[in-house]
């Protein structure tokens, strides 16, 4: 079985590639920016400098904490990544498995929870996945309920 493994590996690799060169292009970018790199579980690790806090910034629904492009991972800084990792790592796995056509699947999922009127995020089948089937709590509280008179 060891013998298959370099090869496997290599495959999921070379499966991941379009997706991998669109996160090396957002890593680069955020290294011009001051961010730096480490690698961890078979992953590029990006975080840190102006891109970070930049993305900190973005209002809902485009601001995240890390996001996974392929076998890249970019992060606002690097104690985030170590928070995030195990749910990043859940989405290289799911790159692996999906390969180009990932992100298609990723955006159709959310475009299917919007159309049910649901949490394109939370609900999006790949996130429930990274989430362990069990969706995050939200950083708002949810609003409050009317009272009845009683």
């Amino acid at each position: 079985m060891s013998r298959l493994r370099r090869p496997l590996r290599l495959a999921a690799y070379a499966w991941t590639a379009p997706n991998t060169a669109l996160g090396l292009g957002v890593a680069a970018f955020a290294l011009a920016l001051g961010a730096t790199a480490r690698v961890r579980h078979g992953a590029l690790e990006v975080g840190g400098g102006r891109l970070g806090r930049l993305c900190a910034r973005l209002p809902a629904p485009f601001g995240f904490s890390a996001i996974t492009l392929g076998h890249v991972i970019v992060g606002l800084d690097h104690a985030t990544l170590a928070a995030v990792r195990l749910h990043e790592q859940v989405h290289v796995r799911q790159y692996e498995r999906w390969g180009p056509f990932f992100i298609p699947a990723y955006l159709l999922s959310s475009l299917v929870q919007l159309l049910r009127r649901r949490d394109p995020y939370l609900d999006n089948r790949f996130e429930r996945e990274a989430y362990g089937g069990r969706p995050p709590r939200r950083s708002v509280p949810p609003p409050e309920r009317p009272q009845r008179d009683g």
